[in-house]
């Protein structure tokens, strides 16, 4: 029985942007799932939720694994229609957004954003984002995944620098945190698709804007310098000796 109730989760959000709802105890990959229903035809709002995943993949392709009910895993289908493509480069921080949303209002713990995939309590990361299009005969599609921790215990942290909802001192059900994190998702989704400019409202809320930072492009290519914020296709801007770089993917270092 998976900890998230499908008919409930359903019927709370029912008549808003999440059309069709499933959730499991267990699976390989709920993005993996996601991507072949997406090729299937499945609508924009469809949603997959479950309580572990034996195959998660993070950005990369670096495996992602968490204990049995210690976290959850969440794939999220959309079908943007009027968005230009380059302009779902801003659907990840659209999620990051919701999540830290959902975990302030919910969980009640000072949740912020690491540009472009994470979100932290304190320094600690308490969930991951990955976002991948996947070709559609009806078009292109993005299936975007979260993973949250929530009751996850210190010793079974992947890395030292991971969290969860349990260790900030919250209490709060998994079912509540899911169904805040899809309700926040559509709040900041329609203004996203609506062409609003959210690079204000995610800079205030990034703790990655104005401090000094690596980017890893790539194993042989990395950049240092300032972080001053996020241009209007949510690619980070970094002020370097040479002068400001923009980046659309990146590892990035917080730097002390």
């Amino acid at each position: 029985m998976p900890l998230v109730e499908q008919g409930w989760l359903a019927g709370q959000l029912a008549g808003g942007l999440w059309c069709q709802v499933t959730t499991i105890a267990q699976t390989g990959s709920t993005n993996a799932d996601l991507a072949a229903l997406a090729r299937e035809g499945a609508p924009s709002g469809t949603v997959v939720i479950a309580d572990h995943q034996t195959q998660g993949r993070g950005r990369f392709t670096r495996p992602w694994q968490a204990p049995p009910r210690s976290s959850v895993a969440m794939s999220l289908l959309l079908r943007p229609e009027r968005a230009e493509v380059r302009r779902w480069l801003w659907l990840p921080l659209v999620t990051g957004l919701a999540v830290a949303d959902a975990l302030r209002t919910t969980a009640g713990v000072d949740a912020a954003l690491k540009w472009p995939n994470d979100v932290l309590i304190g320094q600690g990361k308490v969930c991951g984002i990955l976002a991948e299009r996947v070709e559609t005969t009806s078009g292109p599609a993005v299936v975007i995944g979260v993973g949250l921790n929530t009751w996850m215990t210190p010793d079974q942290l992947p890395v030292p620098t991971a969290t969860s909802l349990v260790l900030a001192g919250s209490s709060v059900g998994t079912p509540e945190v899911v169904l805040a994190v899809l309700r926040a998702f559509e709040a900041w989704y329609r203004r996203w698709a609506a062409g609003e400019d959210l690079s204000p409202d995610y800079s205030r809320a990034c703790q990655t804007i104005g401090r000094r930072v690596r980017v890893v492009v790539s194993p042989d290519d990395s950049v240092e310098g300032e972080a001053v914020g996020v241009d209007a296709d949510g690619c980070l801007q970094v002020r370097t000796a040479g002068g400001v770089r923009t980046f659309a993917a990146g590892d990035v270092w917080h730097l002390r």
